[in-house]
């Protein structure tokens, strides 16, 4: 088996850098051959693609069983949406399979991820997940596939076998929020709710430029990384916007190269414009 985990910059070597947590952990933990490939260069991916079939396991040459891509949907360091599209032509091209992590993928018309971004039918995703933790202000996370798959992790997964399970208010918290997203309480506020995260990005994005900041990421993309490059700016930055009571995560190495630091803000609906100017 190989895993391929297509990270978000071909600035460093090290698949730590820019990672979410759960894939530098596998990195550490992984039995197999794992290998981090560029997000912005499909042809690096299919390359390693191409490379891992032709020669198989870099020892014994043999054909590698299963091969994995591991994708965000909205990169959390750098705020690129995932080209959805691209990926699952490679990996029906390659018969490969693919995880795909949304955690922080409150995008597209109905706010569904990038599959609803693109437009991209989510039966083409081997592995779907995703948090609480962020949009639906609650604990723990979930994780969707076929029958088959779900069924093994409920097996053989350590979480699911030894910890315990969300207490009857989480999960109560977690549906009422799913509904409203849906529609299903019978009000529109899911819908609007999405419209005004949609122009709070851009509305926002729009006032970093136009004041000659440096920011990544896309239009669309609620996650929005501003560049501070040197360590010795990150905690001045922090205390300055603290004071002004505004609350920002700052980050730096080894979470992204020494000199690549940056301050995180991520949009939410309830943020009205008067807050997006003071910021």
């Amino acid at each position: 088996m190989l895993y391929l985990y297509y990270r978000t910059s071909r600035t460093t070597t090290k698949s730590q850098s820019f990672s979410f947590m759960e894939f530098t952990e596998i990195y550490k933990m992984c039995l197999f051959p794992f290998v981090s490939t560029d997000a912005s260069d499909m042809k690096d991916l299919e390359k390693k693609l191409r490379d891992a079939i032709i020669n198989g396991q870099s020892r014994t040459k043999r054909p590698y069983s299963k091969i994995i891509i591991f994708v965000e949907g909205v990169y959390s360091m750098e705020g690129t949406i995932l080209k959805l599209p691209e990926i699952i032509a490679l990996k029906k091209k390659y018969k490969s399979y693919l995880y795909l992590d949304e955690a922080h993928s409150i995008v597209g018309k109905h706010g569904r991820g990038v599959c609803d971004y693109w437009g991209c039918d989510p039966n083409d995703v081997d592995i779907l997940m995703g948090t609480f933790t962020k949009s639906f202000a609650s604990v723990g996370g979930y994780i969707a596939g076929r029958k088959k798959i779900i069924d093994y992790l409920r097996l053989n997964s350590h979480s699911a076998c030894y910890a315990p399970s969300m207490s009857p208010v989480v999960c109560q918290q977690i549906i009422s929020v799913m509904n409203t997203i849906m529609g299903r309480d019978g009000t529109s506020e899911g819908v609007d709710r999405i419209l005004r995260l949609s122009r709070n990005t851009r509305y926002f994005r729009s006032r970093l430029k136009q004041l000659g900041f440096i920011i990544g990421g896309e239009m669309n993309s609620p996650v929005v990384p501003l560049m501070i490059y040197l360590p010795s700016k990150f905690t001045m930055f922090s205390r300055e916007l603290l004071k002004r009571n505004i609350g920002v995560v700052v980050v730096g190495f080894p979470a992204t190269p020494i000199l690549l630091g940056r301050a995180r803000f991520c949009l939410s609906s309830s943020h009205s414009k008067e807050d997006l100017d003071k910021v």
